[in-house]
């Protein structure tokens, strides 16, 4: 089950792949898709529509679906929601909008592969009658052993774990009360299907053959968050969802010279987080490279953090774009990042240690995660990120030297790990390509 020689399917699939959010969360199954069509399938990825340069450099056919995600974080609502507040980020005509062209964008399919931020593929493959898979790279399926995105905190305490158990449903029942009138609209009026129950589709008497049991593909390892005991036989965790782009990249002279100097530099990047005033952020990385006399490349990302730079400290600190992350991480000594899935993902593989400063959703999760496997310190919420907090922080990930033997240890098992190419085998499997 190796990436190179996947074992070849019987017959040739059109798969269409469903993801929207950041680059974090479609780079990963762009992976996925890049590994299905190695194996003979014709693979189109639907995704938001500034993604299709990205989509496309993958070698994949490519669909759009409604908004220009990285617009949308960067407006005023998108700030707001990285912030921490409570905003409705996508309205219900860009709900209806991402429905439509989602159903448009699986015509003529032969596989869906749906996210959990395109679940809503379900009824489209209900009722193109197709087989679906879901894809995710955070743990979405019921279990005892941790609560819903809180993977980082597992028990063994029979109480906890049927707690535990029942917040996945609780959330599933919260995400379909909001969009249950929606979606049974859709359903009735454009797919000429049934409306669900009022409790979703898991309470459904008679599910068709093709959407009753879905497999779940898990893109991360089993070195980072154990498959938990109670799921069931469809659920695999396949290791993650890489792509190679460190073999084509041709990095800056500024950037060589920059790695290529006595000091190796700490790496800042906060991916597609953004924020009302981030010459604050690029302050406190400063001053904090100044107090722990360090360099640092900053990663200027979605947010613009590292845009003013003062001359005198551009020596300190080179701010570029955006760099592979499978190139740049293994050149530099910590990686000081939001903790997203992706990057997060990247920072392991690497094998180095992480200062995590998470702003919203499952961040500061991984941010207890990485603390709790010994390869991070304590995560900083960005609110309480200062050039002190920051200091201390890059202090200790340079100096603890049983931190860097962990991250290094773990970052060697999942360099091994064939995480597409299993995913591939997974999916020939179910479908009965292969035996």
């Amino acid at each position: 089950m190796t990436q190179s020689s996947p074992t070849p399917p019987s017959r040739t699939l059109k798969i269409t792949l469903l993801t929207i959010g950041s680059r974090g969360d479609v780079q990963p199954y762009c992976a996925l898709g890049m590994g299905l069509k190695r194996a003979g399938h014709q693979v189109t990825v639907a995704a938001n529509e500034n993604f299709e340069s990205f989509v496309r450099q993958c070698d994949l056919e490519f669909v759009a679906i409604a908004p220009n995600f990285q617009e949308l974080l960067q407006s005023k609502k998108g700030q707001e929601l990285i912030a921490g507040e409570k905003v409705q980020l996508v309205s219900e005509e860009l709900f209806k909008q991402q429905l439509e062209s989602g159903w448009e964008a699986c015509q003529g399919t032969d596989v869906i592969i749906y996210t959990p931020l395109t679940n809503w593929a379900y009824h489209i493959a209900e009722k193109l009658g197709v087989p679906c898979f879901f894809a995710s790279v955070l743990p979405a399926t019921p279990t005892g052993m941790f609560p819903f995105l809180r993977f980082a905190r597992t028990t063994n305490n029979p109480l906890k774990k049927v707690i535990n158990y029942a917040s996945y449903f609780v959330a599933e029942f919260l995400y379909w009360q909001r969009y249950r009138k929606l979606i049974n609209t859709y359903r009735t009026q454009i797919l000429q299907l049934p409306p669900l129950p009022y409790l979703g589709k898991r309470f459904r008497k008679k599910p068709p053959a093709n959407v009753a049991k879905i497999p779940a593909l898990y893109g991360f390892s089993t070195n980072v968050i154990p498959r938990p005991k109670d799921w069931a036989s469809g659920v695999y965790v396949t290791g993650y969802w890489f792509i190679d782009l460190a073999s084509t990249y041709e990095p800056p002279e500024e950037l060589v010279d920059c790695l290529g100097q006595k000091l190796t530099p700490v790496c800042f990047g906060f991916g597609s987080m953004t924020m009302q005033r981030p010459e604050y952020l690029t302050y406190f990385i400063v001053e904090a490279l100044k107090k722990v006399r360090q360099r640092g490349i900053l990663l200027s990302g979605w947010g613009n953090v590292g845009r003013i730079v003062n001359v005198k400290d551009s020596l300190r600190v080179f701010v570029i774009d955006e760099v592979p992350h499978d190139w740049l991480f293994p050149q530099v000594s910590a990686v000081v990042h939001h903790g997203g899935a992706s990057t997060t993902a990247a920072v392991l593989r690497a094998g180095i240690p992480s200062v995590i400063v998470p702003f919203f959703a499952d961040q500061p999760i991984w941010g207890e995660k990485l603390m709790r496997l010994g390869i991070s310190t304590a995560p900083i919420p960005y609110k309480k990120v200062s050039e002190e907090t920051l200091a201390a922080a890059i202090k200790v990930v340079l100096g603890d030297e049983v931190m860097r033997s962990k991250a290094q240890e773990l970052g060697e098992k999942i360099r091994k790990e064939e995480g597409v190419a299993i995913a591939v085998e997974v999916i020939h499997r179910h479908l009965g390509l292969i035996e």
